[in-house]
């Protein structure tokens, strides 16, 4: 497998954490064929705290550190678990001060723990706050060049909105959770979605719904011909582990 290289060279990202942090795995399912897709890496405290608990200990001077760290865990401890399938990152945007030096150390870890690149797929939150969202832009297209899928999550929820969509084409869309859930009894989520997906089609973008926690809301999400579907109907996230799907819960839907 060939990995690019990079120059390495940024101090900040390499400097030292004064806390420590792990990650906890949610399954994402591709309900078309009941398989699942790929887990989202979902940084939690040592002991299994909050990842608030965590990110609260997040500022200026380790963004960098922490972002990076992050990164390198997560395929670390994916490779450990022997994860097949995409492993899915969140990333902080304003923690990227140059997208070719800032990935080199992700790049590194994929080589040493033998973790293909293209089952990497990257997260931005829409409700981040983005200070240059055409520095966001360039992050993601370099990251795609590169062979890494990229993903705009918990859309709906910031203030961005079809705004952050007009600057960067993701290869996945994921609907946040207050859009998603009850939808099957609110006629407002029903159209704002229904339009949304009929968008994401037209421009060749995967949908993922996530926060499902209900047979009825994965029915709808079925009847949209949505796919990519996460939440607790299937699987709350493991602590350092990968959780399993029983998918027999779908045939009593």
């Amino acid at each position: 497998m060939d990995y690019p290289t990079i120059p390495i060279g940024c101090k900040h990202c390499e400097a030292p954490l004064d806390f420590e942090f792990t990650f906890a795995f949610q399954p994402i399912i591709n309900i078309s064929n009941r398989s699942i897709w790929g887990y989202e890496a979902l940084v939690r405290g040592p002991n299994g705290e909050s990842a608030a608990s965590v990110l609260s200990q997040v500022n200026d001077r380790n963004r960098y550190a922490f972002d990076q760290a992050c990164r390198v865990k997560a395929i670390r401890l994916a490779s450990r678990l022997n994860l097949q399938q995409k492993l899915s990152i969140n990333f902080l945007p304003n923690a990227v001060y140059e997208p070719e030096h800032c990935i080199q150390s992700t790049l590194k870890a994929a080589r040493e723990y033998n973790f293909p690149i293209s089952k990497i797929l990257f997260e931005i939150t829409e409700s981040e706050h983005v200070v240059d969202r055409k520095h966001l832009t360039e992050i993601f297209s370099y990251y795609r060049s590169q062979g890494f899928m990229t993903a705009l999550d918990d859309f709906g929820a910031g203030h961005a909105g079809l705004n952050m969509l007009a600057s960067f084409i993701p290869d996945i869309l994921k609907i946040d959770m207050e859009l998603v859930q009850n939808i099957d009894r609110d006629r407002i989520k029903q159209v704002i979605v229904r339009n949304l997906v009929k968008t994401c089609q037209e421009l060749n973008i995967q949908v993922l719904a996530e926060g499902l926690e209900r047979m009825e809301e994965v029915a709808y999400f079925q009847h949209l011909g949505v796919e990519l579907l996460q939440g607790y109907f299937f699987a709350k996230p493991g602590f350092e582990s990968l959780p399993k799907v029983d998918f027999s819960a779908l045939n009593h839907g």
